[in-house]
């Protein structure tokens, strides 16, 4: 049985179809997209004000982002919180990638579905393939 740190993603898309319409970036990450002018990843995002108000994160200024309390990933043409993470792409039967791998949120950078007692997805194909899944079962 591998080590939970040797293992490696398989793309099976688990983990982002059961968390993608819960994803929110950090400052950091909305700063980087502000000024890299990434508005394609910016517009999927809303900055949840500490004034109460909210703003489409293509909009916000650098300065904005004092004031921003949460973020919340939301569907550009109708404004509702998304159902899906948008960037999830499917590129063959049982593979998925992300379409902003390059840039993406830190929450999905770090997360390793194969980390007991944090972010443990048993579903997991990675974890079903190593055997890891079954020492969980009891």
């Amino acid at each position: 049985m591998h080590a939970p740190e040797d293992l490696e993603c398989t793309q099976c898309g688990t983990c982002c179809k059961v968390f993608g319409d819960s994803i929110s970036p950090t400052i950091e990450n909305v700063y980087s997209w502000i000024i890299n002018d990434m508005s394609d990843i910016l517009v999927h995002f809303t900055a949840c004000m500490s004034d109460g108000t909210s703003k489409n994160c293509k909009d916000l200024d650098p300065m904005d982002l004092a004031d921003v309390s949460s973020f919340e990933i939301r569907d550009p043409s109708t404004g509702e919180l998304a159902s899906s993470c948008p960037f999830l792409k499917r590129i063959s039967k049982n593979v998925y990638i992300c379409s902003i791998h390059y840039a993406k949120p830190d929450m999905c950078d770090n997360y390793k579905p194969w980390i007991w007692g944090e972010t443990y997805l048993k579903r997991c194909r990675t974890l079903v393939r190593s055997g890891q899944d079954t020492h969980w079962r009891e």
